[in-house]
């Protein structure tokens, strides 16, 4: 894997967020900040309590990012997975098939990129699913549930206008780095 490392991000916080901050743990903070980055950001609240930030390309059992992003970027024990769409990782190209197949293929992709950075599924945290046609959502449902069996991490699902290289479905997670 590559790492490319940045400098210690500056701790900033609104005074008028203090007291919030207080009361709440780590965990607490990072999930905020995670869940909500853009509305925090514009709140005036950036705090990483972390002493430097990666960002990760797997180079083995996963597709190479097809744009300007990493496979992977971490922030302390928090493991942030750029979404992954069916892509063959030694042809780089959409593999043929239905959702069901191309699912199957996303998970593969996710758990390289995970196992790469040295954790696994059941250390997701946060799934994002976005699918080209919400009709397809009961078929990626049951393919997602086999994967996440019994660990259940929090989930979003939409359904978007377009994915690239007209994928049928795209998932992108959030993990735990012990």
């Amino acid at each position: 894997r590559q790492i490319a490392s940045y400098p210690e991000p500056q701790t900033r916080v609104d005074s008028t967020h203090l007291k919030h901050l207080e009361a709440m743990d780590r965990a607490a903070v990072v999930g905020a900040l995670a869940g909500a980055a853009a509305g925090v950001a514009a709140a005036g609240l950036l705090l990483w309590q972390s002493r430097k930030r990666e960002s990760i390309n797997i180079e083995k059992g996963a597709p190479k990012p097809i744009g300007p992003y990493c496979s992977a970027a971490r922030m302390g024990n928090v493991l942030f997975c750029s979404g992954q769409v069916a892509l063959d990782p030694d042809t780089g190209n959409l593999i043929t098939g239905d959702v069901k197949e191309q699912t199957h293929r996303v998970f593969a992709n996710i758990k390289a990129v995970l196992a790469g950075c040295g954790t696994s599924l059941d250390k997701v945290i946060k799934a994002t699913v976005f699918l080209q046609s919400m009709n397809d959502f009961a078929a990626v449902n049951e393919i997602y549930a086999s994967y996440f069996d019994p660990h259940r991490p929090a989930r979003s699902a939409v359904e978007v206008a377009k994915l690239p290289k007209g994928a049928l479905v795209e998932i992108e997670v959030i993990a735990a780095l012990d």
